[in-house]
């Protein structure tokens, strides 16, 4: 086993990567506290602070709950690998063709979440999408956007439909698949993919009691799309954030090393 010392990590890296680093291997243990894992597979992207061509993202083989913050994998946007703390892992190829095709496309993306959740999936095969069904899906309505399922994303080529069909949106349901999601940043995006998890788990309840739905009305769902937009009262997620990082270190601070 050729592994990088745990603590050799931190002097490796500036102190905004260490923190970013640390960011990131919190959300990745706050995912499957919430049910939106899927075994060693699917991924968390963050950008290396001060350098848009860099990525950090996690070994594959690891399940989610083994993440720390010197465990992560640096790699370009090219997939060439610049720092990984463990040799015995690489990188999954499908993680980078999804997450280097946003973060090469969009310098205003920072995080890059994908999921395999349950309702997620569920969603994902539905013909008519995600409903404005709850408040929670409605902060959704103005910018989800759709991408059609091409098989396991191994081939290249599909990021530049990956990326045409995400647009300036900063979710997206890919069909029959899962859920992705951008932001600027670990915190918002976290709490974007949660809310999102949310709307898909509501939809599928309510659509499951085989009754009417009760749809609001189209003016209402502007009016609270407008409401969450970030630029209306707060990026949602950044408030938040530190009480996440308090729920994990009361249960297992390891994350951190």
């Amino acid at each position: 086993m050729n592994n990088v010392v745990l603590e050799d990590v931190r002097s490796m890296v500036s102190e905004a990567e260490w923190q970013a680093r640390v960011d990131l291997a919190a959300c990745y243990r706050l995912m499957p506290m919430f049910g939106m894992s899927d075994l060693v597979y699917n991924h968390i992207t963050l950008r290396v602070p001060g350098d848009e061509e860099r990525i950090l993202i996690n070994p594959f083989g690891f399940m989610y709950e083994e993440v720390t913050a010197s465990s992560l994998i640096t790699i370009n946007l090219e997939g060439d690998v610049i720092l990984n703390p463990n040799e015995d892992y690489g990188v999954n190829r499908a993680g980078y063709v999804i997450h280097s095709a946003v973060h090469g496309a969009r310098h205003d993306v920072g995080c890059v979440i994908h999921t395999h959740s349950r309702a997620g999936m569920a969603v994902s095969a539905l013909k008519c999408g995600l409903l404005p069904l709850t408040q929670t899906a409605m902060r959704f309505c103005g910018s989800i956007t759709y991408h059609d399922y091409e098989g396991p994303a191994v081939d290249l080529d599909e990021r530049a439909r990956l990326v045409a069909d995400l647009g300036q949106g900063d979710a997206m349901i890919l069909r029959n698949h899962g859920l992705l999601v951008a932001a600027p940043n670990v915190a918002e995006a976290f709490n974007k993919m949660y809310w999102l998890e949310m709307a898909c788990k509501a939809q599928v309840d309510a659509m499951s009691c085989n009754t009417e739905l009760n749809m609001p009305d189209p003016a209402v769902v502007e009016k609270t799309v407008h409401l969450y937009k970030p630029e209306t009262r707060r990026p949602y997620g950044l408030m938040e954030w530190p009480a996440m990082l308090r729920m994990l270190d009361r249960r297992d601070k390891s994350y951190r090393d």
